[in-house]
């Protein structure tokens, strides 16, 4: 049980980085970019921010879902 729980916490840790990773190419502008990488992390962090954007939409230029999606995520990881 402890090398899936490791497994679901490594996963859990890469998906936070993923979602900061999205942050700061969307501060650079260069989010939505023909680049593999990029369209990857961009589908990924979509799977996880979209949900959270429909329930707290953006606030004039500032979008905190990003934040709550992290936030969601470290708490899931403390209750293991």
């Amino acid at each position: 049980m402890g090398i899936i729980l490791g497994f679901v916490v490594y996963a859990l840790r890469a998906l936070i980085w993923i979602v900061v990773f999205r942050v700061i190419l969307e501060w650079l502008g260069v989010a939505y970019g023909t680049n593999p990488i990029q369209q990857l992390i961009y589908e990924i962090s979509e799977f996880l921010i979209a949900p959270i954007r429909n329930i707290f939409p953006p606030l004039g230029m500032f979008d905190f879902s990003p934040v709550i999606v992290i936030l969601i995520l470290e708490i899931i990881i403390r209750l293991f």
